[in-house]
This record gives structure tokens, sequence and C-alpha cells, in this order.
């Protein structure tokens, strides 16, 4: 009894060895299948086009990713958002960006455009002496956009406002359909209990400084319709990937980093007039000149080893403010000339006393060619 009672113990745990091989066979076989359908469920994800999904399943996949924001009372879901106001005023700023005139597709990734609308808007605001606090999106793209782009582009902005502005959130928007990919922000700011730095307080005696590069975006733009094309002139991304590797000008170019706190910092050490180098340092020092009626007399020696690209080139997004002569320049603002009287003439800009004459600088009805790509 004993030797056949052990027997049959025996052949019992070769049965549930059997059992458990079988079993996990099966479990095998489950995670292969679980894996594969992992796979396809992303493969499907990426093929995934706007038009294909619709606009709720659009915006389910967007909307996470977005940030609240610490100024956020009421987020993305209802007509509207409720943004915290604790000056009782706040900034507020748009700005567009347009495929072919602001951007091309074949350079731009998703992320890029993301983060380069941020820090467009971020710019304006800090501009004005205020604290970034909430952004406003609204896209306008084709129906055969890939779903994973605009997860792209809204993966940029959050990464651009944690990066340059820590606490703004997106708190809405809006998506439609359009021929032509179209980003629009609006930005809002609170100036934290100080007046805003406008363009027209610039006073004579005044020093000229600036925060962030001069013509560094330019000459990343530069590089990409010289080397980040095809042999028909045809933006290419492949190259354009090449000619970022090689040189962090052209990441300047598709997102650049401006110094979004030296605007608030600017205004807390007196500065008297400020304003975002979005279209050059020549023509936005021009209009800074006008509306101060004043000449920005700027020093070559400060302009760099490019003097035409830091005057003509722009989006850089770096902030040209004037200070007290006695001031203590903040953050990363340096000297870059005096404001002197205008004497003969109208407001305008000067480089080491010499009249500048026609400051240039970008202007989208002049200077487009008309291509995309």
């Amino acid at each position: 009894m004993e030797r056949s009672s052990r027997s049959l113990d025996a052949a019992d745990t070769a049965a549930a060895a059997d059992t458990a091989a079988a079993a996990d066979t099966a479990d095998t076989a489950g995670a292969a299948d679980t894996a594969a359908a992992a796979d396809t469920a992303a493969a499907a994800d990426t093929a995934d086009t706007v038009e294909a999904v619709g606009e709720l399943a659009t915006l389910a996949r967007i909307l996470p990713r977005l940030p609240r924001g610490l100024d956020t009372q009421l987020g993305p879901g209802d007509d509207a958002a409720v943004v915290a106001a604790p000056d009782g005023r706040f900034v507020v700023t748009t700005d567009l960006m347009v495929h072919g005139p602001d951007f091309r597709r074949a350079w731009s990734t998703p992320h890029d455009l993301g983060w380069k609308a941020a820090a467009s808007n971020l710019s304006d605001v800090a501009a004005m002496g205020a604290r970034p606090t909430a952004l406003v999106v609204a896209l306008a793209v084709p129906g055969d956009t890939p779903v994973v782009d605009l997860e792209g582009l809204a993966d940029g902005l959050r990464d651009a406002c944690a990066a340059m502005a820590p606490g703004c959130g997106v708190v809405g928007g809006d998506l439609s359909v359009s021929a032509v990919f179209t980003v629009a922000v609006t930005a809002f700011g609170d100036l934290d209990g100080h007046d805003p730095v406008r363009r027209d307080g610039a006073r004579v005696g005044d020093v000229v400084a600036v925060s962030g590069p001069l013509g560094r975006a330019a000459r990343g733009l530069d590089l990409l319709f010289r080397l980040g094309v095809d042999h028909d002139g045809v933006p290419d991304a492949a190259l354009a990937r090449e000619v970022r590797d090689r040189d962090a000008d052209v990441g300047w170019q598709l997102a650049p980093t401006p110094p979004i706190a030296d605007g608030p910092a600017a205004a807390l050490a007196g500065a008297r007039a400020m304003l975002d180098l979005s279209d050059g340092l020549a023509l936005d020092a021009s209009r800074l000149a006008r509306a101060s009626g004043v000449v920005l007399d700027l020093e070559s020696a400060a302009l760099g080893a490019d003097p035409h690209a830091a005057l003509a080139g722009g989006e850089d997004h770096s902030l040209l403010a004037t200070f007290p002569a006695d001031a203590d320049l903040p953050g990363g603002f340096r000297r870059l000339g005096t404001v002197r009287e205008v004497g003969g003439g109208a407001p305008r800009v000067a480089v080491d006393g010499r009249d500048l004459g026609e400051p240039g600088g970008w202007d989208p009805y002049r200077l487009w060619s008309g291509q995309q790509g």
C-alpha cells in the first residue's frame, strides 16, 4: 500500500507538472498575444489621423499631456478657463505660427513647434515685466495630420513651460481643420504688483541692454536654407537633422530658449522700456526708439563677431531694455549702448553714432517666398 501510494503520488506529481507546463505554455502564448496586441495598438496610434479618429478622441489624447499651471482655477473642459490674477490686472498677448512663413514641417519636429509657440508668447509676456501664468492654444490642421504629431506638439508646450516659465499652464484652446497647419497661442501674465514695462519709457542717458543671443536664430535659419534642402531647394527632414546635430544655432532657430525670468527681473531692477526681439534687433530697436522719441545708439563692439546677423536676424526672442545709467543690470542683461537725444531728424537707431538707416528685419508680407515644405 505504501508503494502503491507512493506510485500514485508520483503519478499525481507528474500529472501536475504536465498541467503546469501546459499552463506555462498558455501563459507564454497569452503574453505573446498581449505583446502583439500592444504592438498593434501602438501601430494604430501611430497611423491614426485627426480625420480618422475625430475631434473628441484627438482632444482626449492631447489634453492629459498639457500642464495645469499654478494659477489655474478651472482648466480645459468648460466653455472657458478660470485663471487667478493676484495682481488684479493681467497681461495678454497673442501670436500666430503658420506653416510656410513661420516654420517648415520638414525642419521642425512637432515638439519643436509646441516649444517655439510657447517660447514666442512667453517672451512677449516677459517683455512687459510680467510673470507668465497661462496659455490658450488653438490649432487648425489638415485632416491627414497624425494624432501623434499633435501629442508631440502638446509635449513641446508642456516642456517649454516647465523649462522657461515654471507654473505656467495651458488652460484651453480649440481644434479645427485647415489646409494649412496653423498654431495660434494667447498668453496671459501677472504683474505681481508692479507697473508694466512699456516701449515708450526710454530716457536720454539710459543704458541700452540685452538679455539673450543676437543673430543666433538667423544663423541657424541660414544653415537650414543652405544645407537642409535637397538639390531642388526643397526642405529635407534628414538633411535638417544632420545640420542640427552639427550646429546648435539650428536648434535655437527651431526651438529657442529665451530668458523669460529676466523680464520680471528687469522690471524689479528699474527697467524703463523693454521689448522682445522677434523681428531683429535693428527693426525692434527702432520701434522702441520711435515709441520713446529717442535715439538708441548701439556699440558695434557689443554686437559680436557678426554685426549684420546681430542687427538683422530675427526670432532670437531675446529681451531688449533700457535702464537708468546707475542701475545694476539684472540676470543675463549686458550693455549694448546708450539712449541719446534725437537732435535733428526722427527717432532712430544708430551704431557708434552713425545712423543705421533702413532697419530691415522680418516682414512676412515682403519677405516670405510663398513656399512651405
